[in-house]
């Protein structure tokens, strides 16, 4: 005995998805609260002629997609229009002496004396930590994320991505 939805086997062919549901007023889908987005999607727009068309992402901090008109987040989503945003920089750039070079150095002196002991000039840059970004929005929303720092440079990517979202939260 097969059920609706059912292959010949007894396997579902594939998951129910929100779309496969009636969509008139009144109608509830299952795992979906009424008026919510699915989950894994973006918000949708409607075009004037009345169709949902979903918003692309233009910009991605960390777990923080921002489309159009949407902050996304872990914890939720908020219009982009009136959200806030701060950036910190909570990664180390430490230099210290090679070890490659302190090698080299050794090895070198018995052959080359006093020339090899350039190679202790090599230095050797780490940068640990992460860069922090936090949206504040309407109605006390909030989310704070942490980008792991692998070079100096990940400061300066970060905060031109945020500087974008700040131009398309003061576009709206």
């Amino acid at each position: 005995m097969t059920y609706p939805g059912e292959g010949q086997d007894g396997t579902t062919p594939f998951p129910p998805h929100a779309s496969d549901y009636d969509s008139s007023p009144g109608f509830a889908v299952p795992g979906f609260a009424a008026g919510q987005p699915n989950p894994g999607q973006f918000p949708q727009a409607h075009h004037p002629g009345g169709a949902p068309v979903p918003e692309q992402p233009l910009v991605v901090i960390g777990d923080i997609t921002c489309t159009q008109n949407f902050v996304i987040t872990p914890s939720g989503t908020c219009p982009i229009a009136g959200t806030q945003w701060a950036v910190n920089d909570m990664s180390v750039t430490t230099e210290r002496m090679s070890q490659t070079g302190l090698v080299l150095a050794l090895v070198g002196f018995f052959l080359v004396c006093f020339l090899s002991l350039l190679f202790l000039l090599m230095k050797e840059r780490t940068t640990t930590g992460h860069v922090q970004v936090v949206v504040r929005g309407p109605n006390g929303f909030m989310h704070v994320a942490n980008i792991p720092a692998h070079s100096p440079m990940t400061m300066n990517d970060v905060t031109g991505r945020v500087n974008y979202a700040r131009t398309l939260a003061a576009t709206v």
